[in-house]
């Protein structure tokens, strides 16, 4: 275990359609409420529609960062606005069943 609770923040539709160029498959409530019925997270929260990708960040004040094998993130970035804060990079879990290119590509 990495930390006590595990927080996860859903990104806004706006925000990736801002980073990615495209908007999701399924709309940020379809995604968490896809992540809460994991069981796995204590909590499934939306992220700000601030530009400000850090600042929830900031408020939620977290001892571990664990970031997605395929975030576009900057780890620095994170140290610059969160110093102390542990970054933990994930291996990718059963990419081949739960990779969204790989349903897009199977549906197409």
């Amino acid at each position: 275990a990495l930390g006590d609770e595990l927080i996860v923040i859903v990104a806004r539709d706006e925000n990736v359609r801002r980073i990615k160029n495209m908007l999701p498959e399924h709309n940020e409530d379809e995604r968490k409420e896809s992540v809460e019925k994991t069981g796995i997270p204590d909590k499934a929260i939306l992220g700000y529609t601030d530009k400000d990708i850090f600042k929830i960040l900031e408020d939620l004040k977290p001892d571990v960062i664990a970031l997605g094998y395929d975030q576009r993130v900057s780890e620095e970035k994170i140290d610059e606005r969160l110093p102390g804060c542990k970054i933990v990079r994930l291996k990718p879990f059963k990419p081949d069943k739960y990779k969204s290119s790989y349903y897009r590509a199977k549906v197409k």
